[in-house]
């Protein structure tokens, strides 16, 4: 009985420790100045309360847990292609999915611009050596399609190079496909006004200006630009073996739920067999005895 309580008592710490981590991560919200948080809610008078947004996140990351045990176990390979409009809640998605996940089993790759030798290679093959081996899954936090996207808008290729972009990037996937490796590829969408307001939100919070780049900034000049570069995305990459999947992205909770729900739907998980773990005895051997370190290795206990 005496154990069964510690047990409980125990279960209910981890659930304390994990609440707390959510709401470290949920501070982006708390930061705001009082008059921008204001007219954020005024905008999503709907939004979902905390406590019921945390239950279906922990909910769903537990499945997220047996997914994870039956990659490793089967052998499969996944990518998932995370895409969209600066602010549009791929980063936040992505740190959901992994953040009670094994980082050798479940990675993400946010590769940066490439450099000049990578400008002369294949264009492709800068992406190639990050794709999984058996029992992995990669998310790709911005992909391959940074071509028909940010590098066409902004004039970093010429129409040539995106033209032939359409031409291979069918015929890569399906090579993927072939090869074995399961391609999910998320299209976050965001509106003309919430884009702005979360653009206003990032200049007024000192802790998120960092996410402000010159190139975010000129994608607001550039809206129609990027919204006709991604109908002809849709239009011409969207094909059977890795279709595009839209996350309605204005409500932030609510596309992160949605869309850990539909990326666990697309797999066939199941439990996989565990060895039963047991916490073996210490060794303990009578001559031993612990050195005393020197107090100025420690890290000062500030807190």
């Amino acid at each position: 009985m005496a154990f069964e309580k510690d047990a409980q008592d125990w279960l209910e710490a981890e659930l304390a420790d994990t609440l707390d981590e959510e709401f470290e991560l949920e501070l982006e919200d708390a930061l705001l100045s009082q008059e921008i948080k204001k007219i954020y809610q005024k905008a999503h008078p709907d939004a979902l309360k905390r406590p019921e947004y945390f239950y279906d996140l922990l909910r769903l990351q537990a499945e997220l847990i047996r997914l994870q045990d039956w990659v490793q176990h089967s052998g499969e390979k996944i990518v998932v292609l995370f895409e969209g409009r600066d602010s549009a809640g791929k980063g936040g998605v992505i740190k959901r999915i992994t953040q009670r996940l094994n980082p050798r089993i479940v990675r993400t790759v946010a590769l940066p611009a490439p450099s000049d030798r990578e400008k002369s290679q294949w264009y492709f093959q800068r992406y190639v050596p990050h794709l999984p081996a058996a029992g992995e899954m990669v998310l790709f936090d911005r992909s391959w399609y940074n071509r028909s996207g940010v590098e066409r808008v902004m004039g970093f290729c010429n129409e040539d190079q995106v033209e032939q972009f359409f031409q291979d990037v069918p015929e890569f996937e399906r090579m993927l496909v072939r090869s074995g490796i399961k391609v999910v590829k998320y299209w976050f969408s965001v509106s003309d006004e919430e884009q702005q307001m979360r653009f206003l939100m990032r200049i007024h919070d000192p802790m998120k200006q960092w996410k402000l780049s010159p190139m975010d900034l000129q994608s607001r000049v550039r809206w129609e630009d990027y919204t006709k570069a991604k109908e002809d995305t849709f239009a011409r990459t969207n094909i059977p073996e890795a279709p595009w999947y839209i996350v309605e992205g204005n409500d932030k909770k609510r596309a992160r739920l949605n869309c850990i729900d539909h990326l666990l739907s697309m797999f066939p998980y199941t439990d996989v067999p565990h060895d039963e773990i047991a916490l073996p005895e210490r060794v303990y051997n009578k001559d031993y005895e612990r050195a005393v370190l020197p107090r100025d290795l420690y890290v000062p206990s500030k807190y």
